[in-house]
């Protein structure tokens, strides 16, 4: 297909036209609202099949779509903010019930004070719900990443929930070169949803969402883990036949001029691109850096990580989130990865952008001067006024 000019909601709900899904339920929230209503768009001028169910609330909007995954059908749903805080409850639920919803996520600030921009507060507070979280640089990615969420979460060997974050309004609302699939290529790279168990189904009965006793809980919880723990090869597989196809290479974790650098910075989302820059432009006075985009966040890829930070005199983890009373929990991963495998950077944390702050070229090349320097805190925090 040819380039268009679209914003990432935009580029979002087109891969949701083009995968067709059985059922979408969604309550507007911003910024992710755009995606719902172009969404609802396609489906009153019958380009999908879906069943559009626009809900009271985010609860119910996730209360549908663990109905409709449960009954048998590919389920979408998109929120931000306040509204992933309200579905609390249901994550949980979705991926105890080892169904493959797949949701985005507009990531934006949680209240309070209220704040519509963004920051990474919603997702990383869900962080440990059991759903899979994907976090995207641009709105190609944004696009990229919300078709392969159907394929990573319906695997047979994962049947976990998706979580596909792009920043609020800098690449929701941002218009970007999009270079989509055709129609054919996603239909067939996706391909027919497998449903397991499925409650329609009266000749084969099966319970879903019992009350579980001290008995079996635990190893239900273990059964979810041991599930987590298949993700990052399907991720591998399913990113390098999407590579095929698309020509687009991903992976856990993409490295930027970090072979022969000495500092090196570690982000997630749409400031991964302005750290390209910045790169770029400290390499071109001399300076030996690079940067680390971390494209998956759950599961954490820990041998990755400490891969890209061994042998390097200083790293920065840029967590876009606060954790009042500790560090960034970017920050937190990263460490234990690289305790874990024996790699002893010093590893500062700067947290920064928190209500959608701006932070540009010259916020972020402090970053890197005061790595140099040695003057950086355990914990910075990255442009407050003081």
């Amino acid at each position: 297909m040819k380039r268009l000019a679209v914003n990432g909601d935009q580029a979002v709900a087109l891969s949701w036209k083009q995968i067709n899904p059985d059922v979408c339920a969604s309550y507007p929230i911003t910024p992710q609202t755009i995606i719902v209503e172009a969404f609802s768009e396609y489906v009153a001028d019958g380009a999908v099949d879906t069943e559009y169910v626009c809900s009271e609330s985010e609860h119910s909007s996730m209360s549908i779509c663990i109905g409709a995954s449960a009954a048998g059908g590919r389920t979408v749903t998109a929120t931000a903010s306040a509204g992933l805080a309200f579905m609390w409850e249901m994550l949980y639920i979705a991926a105890s019930m080892r169904l493959p919803v797949v949701m985005t996520v507009a990531n934006r600030a949680l209240s309070g004070p209220i704040n519509i921009h963004c920051d990474h507060s919603d997702a990383m507070g869900a962080r440990d719900s059991g759903w899979v979280q994907l976090f995207a640089e641009n709105v190609q990615e944004a696009y990229d990443n919300s078709i392969m969420s159907f394929r990573i979460a319906e695997h047979m060997d994962v049947r976990l929930p998706v979580m596909n974050c792009l920043d609020g309004f800098i690449v929701t609302h941002a218009i970007e070169s999009l270079t989509p699939m055709s129609d054919e290529q996603v239909k067939n790279f996706v391909g027919e949803f497998k449903a397991v168990h499925p409650l329609l189904n009266t000749k084969d009965p099966h319970a879903f969402g019992p009350f579980d006793m001290p008995e079996y809980y635990y190893e239900h919880k273990y059964q979810q883990a041991m599930a987590m723990n298949n993700v990052l090869p399907v991720i591998k597989e399913v990113s390098e036949e999407f590579e095929k196809i698309t020509g687009r290479h991903y992976d856990f974790i993409e490295t930027y001029r970090t072979e022969d650098a000495d500092y090196v910075a570690i982000a997630m989302g749409s400031t991964a691109g302005t750290m390209k820059a910045v790169v770029d432009d400290l390499r071109k006075e001399g300076h030996k850096v690079g940067c680390i985009k971390l494209r998956v966040f759950r599961p954490f890829p820990y041998q990755d990580v400490a891969k890209a930070t061994e042998g390097k005199k200083a790293v920065a983890v840029m967590d876009r989130a606060i954790s009042f009373g500790a560090s960034g929990p970017l920050f937190a991963d990263v460490r234990a990865a690289e305790f874990e495998n024996r790699i002893h950077p010093r590893t500062v944390n700067y947290v920064y952008g928190l209500g959608g702050r701006d932070v540009g070229v010259e916020d972020l090349k402090i970053v890197f001067k005061q790595l140099e320097s040695g003057s950086a805190k355990t914990i910075n925090y990255l442009g407050v006024k003081q």
